[in-house]
């Protein structure tokens, strides 16, 4: 295992990026940041693989500006969600400001005249969804005969969205003499196609075994009934004090949920793709200046929400895709602090949790003091108490939730 150095100095970057992150107050190297930029800022091509929550943005972040501020090319990074979009925009600005480079965001939602005029000021970084892009692409907004650096920032997420058609228009457009770096916290078969198709002899970095959940978030389980689950989540969100994000599957279960939140007495906002953009900023707004502690998500946040001090994460419904659950978990224990996830599985999803813990090649601790009156759920979390995956000991859960 890589351990992080005791600064950023020896990994290569230059004076004026150093004391932007002394002024930011990042002293030590995440793994993958120590891995990974040496790497970037010799100019090759990179393929990092690492937990969510780690700093991987930083890691092609500070490669990538400061080469850009070395020659007169552009750097492209491409993203799956709007939020995340945000979220890379305003970590990437803190050091572009630096060398006075400029970054623009085009992303859905949001006015296509604002960006228009953004790319008419020719940007040195573009940040971007695949969509929108293309969009700009065939109206002839933007040209990317310049682009001298190319990010894939969670390149499995923009596969699994269908993004591939646009990336490879994107990606054509885009000379080959190039530096590409693919970034993610999971690698799925179809990103090392996408690899071995567009990158040049990359030089690989894998901190954990993609998939792996950090060892900073506790979990565990909850088999309940699906008629007790808001019981379930009133009990739950009792015994903690502190900020909560709860993912639903689907964007009506979303505003279902919110209501519900609302109806207990919580004060909670929502985000899902039935907002519009100016609706989730607000949400998302809300949630990190506290003025709301709950924000009901689905898997649209799963990735790109960087908010520091979540102190738990409940699946109110399990994913749909079994790698968003380690990103949803992600969502806490970030910046090496510490934090809790619980999810909800009704009795018939075990072999849905089976799934999950073969995804992340461990078990997913098992609850066995709920009470919820159903002789069959107490059955069934017996049972899945007595069967971890792997033949592994299951960690215990920080607190048992007696669920009356």
């Amino acid at each position: 295992m890589i351990q992080a150095k005791s600064s950023f100095f020896g990994l290569g970057i230059a004076p004026g990026l150093l004391g932007v992150l002394d002024a930011l107050k990042f002293t030590v190297p995440t793994p993958i940041q120590e891995a990974a930029i040496p790497i970037a800022i010799a100019g090759k091509d990179v393929i990092g693989v690492a937990q969510t929550g780690t700093g991987k943005t930083i890691a092609y972040g500070i490669p990538m500006i400061q080469r850009l501020a070395q020659g007169k090319s552009r750097g492209l990074v491409l993203v799956p969600t709007r939020e995340l979009a945000l979220q890379v925009h305003e970590d990437l600005s803190r050091f572009a400001r630096a060398f006075k480079l400029r970054t623009a965001v085009v992303i859905g939602g949001e006015s296509i005249g604002h960006q228009i005029r953004q790319l008419k000021e020719h940007p040195h970084i573009i940040i971007a969804t695949p969509g929108r892009l293309n969009d700009h692409l065939e109206q002839r907004q933007v040209r990317l005969s310049d682009v001298g650096i190319l990010v894939l920032d969670e390149a499995d997420r923009m596969l699994d969205m269908g993004f591939l058609p646009q990336i490879e228009r994107i990606i054509k457009l885009i000379p080959r003499a190039r530096q590409t770096m693919l970034f993610s916290a999971t690698m799925h078969s179809s990103v090392l196609r996408i690899a071995s198709n567009y990158m040049h002899l990359p030089v690989r970095t894998e901190i954990a075994p993609s998939g792996t959940a950090t060892d900073l978030v506790t979990q565990e389980i909850l088999f309940v009934q699906k008629d007790h689950k808001a019981r379930l989540l009133g009990q739950v969100l009792a015994q903690y004090a502190g900020s909560v994000l709860l993912f639903v599957r689907t964007k009506r279960g979303a505003g279902k949920v919110a209501r519900l939140l609302r109806e207990m007495g919580h004060s909670a906002a929502e985000i899902h793709a039935d907002r519009s953009q100016p609706q989730r900023k607000e949400a998302l707004r809300r949630f990190k200046t506290g003025e709301c502690r709950i924000l009901v998500a689905t898997d649209i946040a799963a990735r790109g929400i960087d908010v520091k001090d979540i102190e738990l994460v409940i699946n109110y419904d399990l994913p749909d895709e079994i790698g968003n659950y380690v990103h949803r978990i992600g969502r806490t224990g970030r910046a090496g602090k510490r934090g809790h996830a619980i999810a909800f599985a009704t009795p018939d999803q075990r072999s849905d949790v089976r799934e999950i813990e073969r995804f992340m090649c461990a078990a997913i601790p098992v609850s066995g003091d709920s009470e919820i009156p159903a002789e069959e759920l107490a059955r069934e979390q017996k049972a899945a108490a007595k069967k971890p995956a792997f033949g592994r000991t299951p960690r215990p859960a920080p607190r048992r939730l007696r669920i009356r």
